[in-house]
């Protein structure tokens, strides 16, 4: 962590786990037609989604995702870009990765990739989410609202809040965006862009406890 990075107290970090044991769908993975891999800053994305195919999982993976303000210094030519690169390196054939590279929400990474599918012929009844840990929930709610009639699992790289924080080095960053998530999760069935999910009160106060300790840079204006 760099001498800029602000480091967590220790009940910020009981507040962010409590956030970031929400945010996951704790789905078990099983086989499905097609699996979406969702571009963020995170590459264990494309590394968990190798791994999901090579386990037999999927015969198709699609990779959705430009840029944003956090990952275009990390993947200049785009995320889905590079995260396709990552898969091939790891083994996963070309002709089993299709590239949606326009996406710039999570929205547009559902509809974009619905849209890139269909013109391969691919009509898929069961559909693998594969995101950072910390945006399954999000994701599933998006999917569900945008994509009716389909069965979504989710999946993440499976590492404890620890260790998520030590691969990323920024533990602001991570919080942020925690608190960033689930205030779209609460907001976003309101504007019709998910379903809504029940938020425990727990959570909510956890969301508040980081609010007011000034983890907001990824909050939009409800």
């Amino acid at each position: 962590m760099s001498d800029n990075q602000q480091t967590i107290t220790e009940d910020q970090w009981h507040q962010a786990a409590r956030i970031w044991d929400y945010h996951q769908m704790h789905h078990q993975p099983r086989p499905v037609d097609v699996a979406i891999g969702l571009g963020s800053h995170d590459l264990g994305v494309a590394t968990h989604a190798a791994e999901l195919y090579h386990a037999g999982l999927f015969p198709t993976l699609v990779f959705t995702g430009g840029n944003s303000p956090t990952t275009v210094r990390v993947f200049p030519r785009g995320e889905a870009v590079h995260f396709r690169e990552h898969a091939l390196g790891l083994g996963v054939p070309a002709e089993a990765i299709l590239l949606e590279p326009n996406a710039g929400n999570t929205g547009q990474n559902i509809t974009l990739s619905r849209e890139v599918l269909a013109a391969a012929g691919i009509l898929p009844a069961t559909v693998m989410l594969i995101c950072k840990p910390y945006m399954e929930r999000r994701s599933y709610a998006t999917a569900r609202k945008l994509w009716p009639g389909i069965e979504f699992l989710c999946a993440s790289e499976p590492l404890e809040f620890d260790d998520y924080l030590k691969s990323i080095g920024d533990e602001k960053l991570v919080l942020d965006m925690l608190v960033g998530d689930l205030q779209r999760i609460i907001e976003y069935p309101k504007l019709g862009f998910a379903t809504e999910q029940e938020v425990p009160e727990g959570v909510r106060d956890a969301y508040e406890s980081l609010v007011r300790d000034g983890f907001t840079t990824r909050l939009i204006a409800p």
